[in-house]
C-alpha cells in the first residue's frame, strides 16, 4: 500500500487534533466539565475547518467548497445537539443539519466516482446493514420512523459514493475517505441505539471517538487526494 506523506505543519494539526478530541471525551463525560464540554466540541469540525481551509490551496474548487459546506452543516449540528435537553425540535434540527451535511459529502463523492466500479455489492451490504439497524430500533422509533428512514438511506449513499470514488492519487487516500464515511455510519448507528433503543455504556466516548475521526478521515483524505 502507498505511503500517506503528511507535511510538518499537516502532522502537527494531527497532534492538535488528538488532544482536543481527548478534552472532548474527558470533557464530556464529566458533568463539572461541561463549560470544557461546549468549547471542546463544537471545536473538533470547527479545528477541521481551518485546517481543511489552511492545507485545501490545490483543490479543485468545487471539491472545497462541498467539503467545506458539509464541515459547516456538521458543527451546526453539533452545536444543535449540544442543547437537545433545552429545545424539543433540538433533536429533529440536528438531523437534518448533519442530514444536510451528508449531502454535501456526497455530491463531492459523486463528482469523483469511478464509473467502471460496481456499486451492486457494497449497496446490497449497506442495505442489508441498515436494514438490520432499523428491525432493532423500528418498535422504538415512533413519529422519527420517516426522519430516521431518510437520513439513514442519505448516510448509506454518502459511505457508497465514498467507496466508489477513484484512486486518484494513492489507494490510501482512497480508504482513508472511505474509512471515515464507515465511521460516521457506526457513531450515527450508535446514536440511533443509545437514543432510541437503550443507553449503551460509555455512549459518549464511542460515539464522538467514531464520529471525530470519521470527519478526519474525510477531510484529509481528500486533502491528501488533491482532487
Amino acid at each position: 500500500m502507498d505511503k500517506l506523506s503528511f507535511t510538518s505543519s499537516e502532522k502537527q494539526f494531527s497532534i492538535l487534533y488528538v488532544i482536543i478530541v481527548l478534552i472532548e471525551l474527558i470533557s464530556g463525560s464529566l458533568s463539572h466539565l461541561t463549560y470544557f464540554h461546549f468549547i471542546a466540541k463544537p471545536a473538533i469540525v470547527g479545528s477541521l475547518i481551518v485546517a481543511f481551509v489552511t492545507f485545501s490551496t490545490d483543490l479543485k474548487r468545487v471539491t472545497k467548497n462541498l467539503i467545506l459546506a458539509g464541515l459547516i452543516f456538521s458543527i451546526l449540528g453539533d452545536v444543535i445537539l449540544m442543547i437537545v435537553n433545552d429545545w424539543a425540535h433540538a433533536f429533529t434540527s440536528g438531523l437534518i443539519a448533519f442530514l444536510t451535511a451528508h449531502l454535501f459529502y456526497c455530491r463531492a463523492f459523486w463528482l469523483q466516482r469511478d464509473k467502471a466500479k460496481s456499486a451492486l455489492p457494497i449497496i446490497v451490504s449497506f442495505l442489508t446493514y441498515g436494514f438490520a439497524i432499523f428491525f432493532f430500533l423500528k418498535d422504538d422509533l415512533g413519529e422519527m420512523m420517516i426522519p430516521v428512514i431518510v437520513y439513514m438511506l442519505v448516510i448509506i449513499t454518502m459511505a457508497t459514493l465514498a467507496y466508489l470514488r477513484k484512486k486518484s492519487t494513492t489507494a490510501f487516500t482512497h480508504w482513508l475517505v472511505f474509512g471515515g464515511a464507515l465511521l460516521f455510519v457506526i457513531s450515527d448507528s450508535l446514536l440511533a441505539i443509545d437514543k432510541f433503543s437503550k443507553p449503551l455504556s460509555f455512549s459518549h466516548i464511542s460515539i464522538m471517538i467514531t464520529y471525530a475521526f470519521a470527519q478526519y478521515g474525510i477531510v484529509f483524505g481528500i486533502l491528501k487526494s488533491k482532487v
